[in-house]
C-alpha cells in the first residue's frame, strides 16, 4: 500500500529557533518554508524532514534521521570544523575510531542536534543502493 510513497522524518524540538540555528550553522541547511508549526527541509534525492515545535523534553536514545554519504571521513571532518560534536562508542558490537564505527561492510558515524535528536551518517560499501 505505501510501498511506493515517499516518506519523511519528523524530529521535535523544544526551540525551534535554536533548531533553526543549529541547522543552518552547523550543518548549512535553510528550511524550505517555515511557520510557527514548524520548519520544512527538502534534501537530496527528492527526501525532506520536518522540524516541529513542542514543549516535550523526551527524546529517543536511537538514531531518528540518517543521511547517506559518500565519503565518511570528509564528512566527519566538515561538520566538525563547523561544530558539530560526533558521539563516541566503545562496547561490544560498537566501536568507534576518531567518531567513524565500522558497522559490517558500512561506516557510521552520530551526533545530536541542538534538541538532543540523534543524526546518523553512514557511508554504504560500493554497488550498495542507499533507498
Amino acid at each position: 500500500m505505501i510501498k511506493d510513497l515517499r516518506s519523511h522524518t519528523t524530529l521535535p524540538a523544544a526551540d525551534l529557533g535554536r533548531a533553526k540555528k543549529f541547522y543552518a550553522e552547523k550543518l548549512g541547511l535553510s528550511p524550505a518554508t517555515e511557520s510557527p508549526g514548524g520548519l520544512f527541509y527538502l534534501t537530496g534525492g527528492g527526501t525532506r524532514f520536518t522540524i516541529y515545535p513542542t514543549p516535550n523534553p523526551t527524546r529517543g536514545g536511537h538514531t531518528q534521521m540518517g543521511f547517506s554519504v559518500n565519503d565518511i571521513e570528509a564528512t566527519v571532518a566538515d561538520l566538525r570544523a563547523a561544530g558539530v560534536v560526533f558521539e563516541e562508542y566503545d562496547f561490544p558490537g560498537l566501536k568507534t575510531v576518531r567518531s567513524i564505527a565500522k558497522t559490517g561492510d558500512a561506516h557510521a558515524a552520530w551526533f545530536k542536534d541542538s534538541e538532543g535528536n540523534m543524526i546518523g551518517l553512514v557511508q554504504l560499501p560500493p554497488g550498495a543502493d542507499p533507498a
